[in-house]
């Protein structure tokens, strides 16, 4: 276990703790550690690297706590009536499958980074999460600009996977 992935596992750690301060209408102090904890996904990585810490579990892990983060804050939101049940579910979706897909990839010791749109589907997500729970104007359109990233990273995970490669459709 190194320190960045302490980080990581600290951040899905207090995932919880976002969601009940939401149930308690305590949006300020939500969206703050929310973002928090978003953020944090640099230090992970700026340790990692700084310290030559990079490990295939930390190229793992690192991106399922983003999933794990965003996903489960955007439920408690579908729950609490602030988003769109059919983004939070498409987005969903694509995470299992894009997950699906690395675990599949990392039995052959090929580990899947995220690719640039991910990235920026991520940080599209975060801001719209952010936004939502601020009820903020446009908050569903910012998602919905998330699920359509989502969309076309999740394609060109697709499209790269041994899986396609397999069934000799790429």
């Amino acid at each position: 276990m190194t320190l960045a992935n302490g980080v990581t596992l600290l951040r899905i750690v207090f995932i919880p703790l976002v969601i009940i301060l939401l149930f308690l209408g305590l949006n300020g102090i939500a969206v703050i550690l929310f973002l928090l904890l978003s953020f944090s996904d640099a230090i992970d990585g700026y340790i990692a690297r700084r310290f030559n810490q990079v490990s295939d579990l930390g190229k793992f892990l690192d991106p399922l706590a983003d999933k794990v983060l965003v996903i489960t804050v955007l439920i408690a939101l579908v729950g609490l009536g602030k988003a769109d049940a059919i983004a939070v579910l498409i987005l969903t979706a694509r995470e299992l499958l894009v997950q699906g897909i690395r675990i599949y990839a990392a039995k052959d010791k090929h580990i899947m980074g995220a690719s640039p749109v991910a990235k920026w589907k991520t940080a599209t997500a975060i801001v719209a999460v952010a936004m939502l729970i601020l009820n903020l104007p446009y908050a569903n359109w910012v998602l919905w600009l998330a699920v359509v990233l989502s969309l076309i990273s999740g394609g060109g995970y697709l499209w790269q996977s041994k899986i396609l490669k397999q069934l000799k459709l790429n």
